[in-house]
């Protein structure tokens, strides 16, 4: 059976990444009967930010050459790297269980949120594979960051994942749903551009359900 796990991480609670991955997610659970879903709000249930015993977990896994996922407990020595593990291995039961991993990202500052980067943090270790599993990006951005922009170099948030996905999980299904120029709906000096963000919206909408259904389909 398809397992998606979905996480969220907007500070907004309406926000234009939360409703992306639910349209995603509501068309993965109505189009299989035996599709799972697990779902994870980042912001309302903040991972905390990995400390000294869980530098000391990898250490011990490089040192020891640990990369298998099933073999990391091994790493984990001390009551200080058990307390730390015990942060880490839901966390990470979660995201080995899943077939497809869903993730609400809105940019901030050019980059991805503290809760999203503190749940990254939390469940990645050296050497570390995850494929075949599928990572889908839901981006929201208040300006406009596609290739060929002004902005375009500034894109630290999907190109980060993208690359974090492929670089470091060796993922190569990844994939972004995006929508742009949110702020056109609040900042005047983007109110011309408002047509365009609904336009991006609603494509990425539509994309989004197509996407989920198709995913869990093809499982």
């Amino acid at each position: 059976m398809p397992r998606l796990l979905h996480l969220d991480s907007s500070a907004r609670a309406d926000s234009f990444s939360r409703t992306l991955g639910a349209a995603f997610a509501d068309a993965w659970r109505s189009s299989r009967s035996d599709a799972e879903y697990t779902y994870r709000d980042l912001t309302a249930r903040p991972v905390p930010p990995i400390d000294q015993a869980w530098t000391e977990i990898c250490d011990t896994m490089l040192r020891e050459g640990i990369t298998a996922i099933a073999d990391y407990p091994q790493a984990v020595r001390t009551p200080e790297q058990r307390k730390a593990w015990a942060t880490v291995e839901p966390l990470l039961a979660e995201l080995v269980a899943a077939d497809v991993v869903l993730i609400g990202a809105p940019m901030y500052n050019f980059g991805v949120s503290a809760q999203l980067k503190a749940w990254i943090d939390q469940v990645t270790f050296p050497k570390m594979s995850l494929a075949p599993r599928r990572f889908v990006v839901a981006s929201a951005r208040g300006g406009s960051y596609l290739p060929g922009t002004p902005r375009a170099p500034f894109d630290h948030q999907t190109r980060y994942l993208l690359d974090f996905f492929t670089g470091h999980y060796a993922v190569t299904d990844a994939i972004v749903l995006g929508t742009e120029l949110t702020n056109s709906l609040v900042d005047p000096a983007l109110s011309e551009r408002l047509e365009q963000h609904r336009s991006s919206h609603a494509e990425a909408l539509e994309r989004a359900a197509e996407l989920g259904r198709s995913l869990v389909e093809g499982y």
